[in-house]
């Protein structure tokens, strides 16, 4: 069974669990960041280990469910917890959610992070617009044969992270008297956390932040053209920043301590995401 095949399996499954629902917008919500889809209205639950070809999420603070609901108004389908590299999945299953929500008709895509913070002048508990992004490591979703009713074999990164969805989250946080800073988020495979010197590298490469996850959804959501804003929650000073070791506890702490304000910002993104991109 090829790849689109597997994808109409997949969506058939889904829908029959909707009820007529139409999600306009598809949220991942990363590491401590999962509470958020609680918050929807008239909602479905689907878990993942249910769904056809659907990976299964292994991470401490990922539930591993689709929630399909309302938020601010909009049907979302929320990710409650993602899928990584380091859990030994191919980059091809990592991706396989956001185009499943693309075959969905879903052409809007929310992710969220908790990632390390390399920009000194900063702080945990921080929230990062991503700029852009930097990928160094050899594997990518769309290596080997190009699913041609996804999109192009060769596509434009240039506006990876949707320039017009960058104004809207700076509007959004604006509105309700957010700080938040915007930068470039680089991708590390993991599980282990970045060495000091790595860290200082990138610095050196320009990136502000670190994480595990998130640019190879960016990348499948680019070749499908779809409009996406990325958010870290930046939990902790990555290595050799501050004279301390790094934990997953720390990251699951500074996210539950920062989850009121992400919620809120998530809420008035949602509120005035444009509807010209939906």
């Amino acid at each position: 069974m090829d790849l689109m095949e597997k994808l109409e399996e997949t969506k058939a499954y889904i829908e029959s669990k909707l009820g007529g629902r139409k999600p306009v917008i598809g949220l991942v919500l990363g590491s401590g960041l999962g509470d958020m889809a609680d918050e929807l209205e008239d909602s479905v639950i689907i878990d993942y280990h249910e769904i056809p070809h659907f990976p299964v999420s292994t991470v401490p603070g990922h539930k591993g469910r689709l929630v399909i609901g309302k938020l601010e108004g909009k049907m979302v389908l929320c990710m409650q917890g993602r899928f990584h590299f380091y859990e030994g999945y191919s980059m091809e299953e990592v991706v396989y959610p956001i185009r499943t929500m693309k075959i969905l008709g879903i052409r809007s895509l929310f992710l969220t992070n908790a990632a390390g913070c390399v920009n000194t002048g900063w702080k945990p508990g921080d929230l990062m617009l991503i700029s852009d992004h930097i990928k160094l490591i050899a594997d990518n979703p769309l290596r080997g044969r190009n699913p041609e009713g996804l999109g192009e074999r060769f596509f434009d990164m240039t506006n990876a992270y949707d320039k017009k969805l960058l104004s809207t989250a700076e509007k959004a946080a604006d509105n309700k008297g957010i700080s938040v800073r915007k930068g470039v988020y680089m991708l590390f495979t993991g599980p282990s956390f970045e060495t000091a010197a790595e860290v200082r590298f990138a610095r050196i490469a320009g990136a502000d932040a670190v994480g595990m996850s998130t640019v190879p959804e960016a990348i499948a959501a680019s070749h499908m053209r779809m409009h996406t804003l990325g958010i870290s929650c930046l939990t902790n000073m990555a290595a050799g920043i501050l004279d301390q070791p790094l934990n997953h506890e720390e990251v699951l702490e500074t996210g539950e301590r920062v989850k009121t304000t992400f919620s809120l910002l998530v809420r008035e993104i949602v509120r005035i995401w444009p509807e010209e991109l939906l």
